[in-house]
């Protein structure tokens, strides 16, 4: 793209749109932009730090759309109604998407590393970003959750990181097809189930783009991922799984509360060991995955395995809040099916009752995936757990509301577990305060609402008595 023209982010506090947007003004090009949530006086301190890093903020009432030169660039969540569409079509003002300008970036740089995936994709960026940076590879990494490693009281919205070595490493979206638009050296496919899209149409993405890379690596262990792997010649595949015949695995396997460790063992070099400051056997197949596609990057395992022991984690990602009272409070991005039973079979490798708190991130997706959602609750909770949903997030714009929360905590009541529909929110927060006992965990869900952190933080509080 054209750095020397300004760019007008519609929607620049979106989790897709605020890295990209801090990419690119730290890169030189003169960004402004526009958010529902700024004019709401939602999160004020992430527009305070997108001021501070140089970027023009506008109410979101077309004043910020004042020439044709602006390139305007505009998140999904964006109807053309919106008074800034208006004014960029007046104008004939230059559009792109959030994916194609991203994709431009991606597809320019020297080792564009793409994290794929129906799951694990921030969680896979964040590592591979965290051990080039560590070994001094000096990488941009494009993600979408706040990576605490690159995270301090001058940066706390640490979603990206501005390098200038070779590496671009980017987490890419199959939600919307513009993974379509991403041409990967090394390519990182993590599992394939349903989410957005149909499996039919999932398996499409996918596959072409593991066929773009040089070196695709893919969980075998996945059905689906497997047999996209089985698509391309050997000599581009590394697979990774902990059951399957892989070139990449895991053995003497200790789980701990907030953290893992584990014999890495790849074919034709010896074991090392590994050690996670992350939780659960998912973050050991997403640190596989991020230890392969870094070899294929001219890494040794050695080094590594040395560097992602120092990988914190992301903001939102079994984040523990704080604990109260003998009472632990955690921050999770779980949205989807494969996540919220990723993050239950987490929590229940040890004992305690779970108080789950789920906000649906919409009604469509309640809608898509209803039975899923049902299932990985009904599975994944015990008998003395509770389940509590509030009304799904909802940001306004036109909506079918076919299935609502009252209608998943009604069959996930039938199927035997403990679970209560409470609209609102902050009558959800003090009901948890009011059954939370010692030995609980309570955990906050969802996703596409970052005010969801500020509520787990209320529940604490609340438990402590504050």
């Amino acid at each position: 793209m054209d750095m020397s023209k300004p760019c007008f982010f519609v929607g620049i506090g979106g989790s897709g749109m605020m890295p990209l947007a801090m990419i690119l003004a730290a890169r030189g090009a003169s960004v402004a932009g526009s958010d529902r949530s700024l004019d709401q006086a939602r999160l004020p301190a992430k527009f305070d730090y997108l001021r501070d890093l140089g970027i023009k903020l506008f109410p979101q009432d077309g004043s910020g759309i004042s020439s044709r030169d602006q390139i305007v660039v505009a998140s999904a969540a964006i109807e053309p109604t919106v008074p800034d569409m208006i004014a960029a079509e007046r104008l004939e003002c230059p559009r792109m998407t959030r994916a194609e300008m991203l994709a431009d970036l991606f597809n320019a740089s020297t080792m564009p590393i793409g994290v794929a995936g129906t799951s694990g994709k921030s969680t896979v960026t964040g590592m591979i970003g965290w051990i080039l940076h560590a070994l001094r590879r000096d990488p941009t990494v494009m993600n979408g959750a706040v990576m605490k490693n690159f995270a301090s009281p001058n940066a706390p919205f640490a979603s990206a990181l501005v390098g200038g070595g070779d590496a671009f490493v980017s987490e890419v979206d199959e939600s919307d097809g513009s993974i379509a638009l991403f041409a990967p050296r090394i390519a990182v496919l993590n599992n394939v189930s349903l989410d957005h899209k149909s499996l039919d149409e999932l398996n499409q993405l996918f596959g072409d783009f593991i066929a773009k890379s040089e070196i695709a690596v893919v969980n075998l262990d996945n059905e689906d991922g497997a047999r996209l792997a089985g698509t391309l010649p050997a000599n581009r595949v590394v697979g990774f799984a902990f059951k399957a015949d892989a070139e990449i695995t895991a053995t003497d396997i200790v789980e701990e509360p907030y953290g893992a460790h584990f014999q890495l063992v790849a074919r034709g070099h010896d074991p090392v060991a590994v050690e996670l400051q992350v939780p659960g056997r998912h973050n050991i197949a997403n640190a596989l995955a991020a230890i392969a596609a870094c070899h294929a990057a001219g890494v040794s395992f050695e080094d590594a395995a040395v560097a992602i022991a120092g990988f914190t984690g992301l903001r939102r990602r079994f984040e523990l809040v704080g604990e109260t009272n003998g009472i632990a409070v955690l921050d999770d991005f779980g949205h989807n099916p494969d996540k919220i039973a990723a993050t239950l079979t987490t929590l229940h490798a040890f004992p305690g009752r779970l108080i789950v708190l789920f906000q649906p991130h919409g009604y469509g997706p309640l809608k898509a995936m209803r039975r899923e959602l049902v299932a990985a609750f009904a599975h994944g909770l015990k008998a003395d757990d509770v389940l509590i949903l509030p009304d799904p997030a909802y940001y306004g714009g036109t909506v079918t509301r076919e299935v609502t929360s009252a209608d998943i905590v009604a069959d996930v009541k039938a199927a035997g577990r403990n679970a209560s529909h409470i609209a609102d929110r902050a009558e959800a927060a003090e009901m948890i305060a009011g059954i939370a006992q010692p030995g609980d965990r309570v955990v906050v869900m969802g996703a596409r609402d970052d005010t969801l952190s500020v509520l787990a933080g209320d529940i604490l509080a609340k438990i402590a008595g504050l």
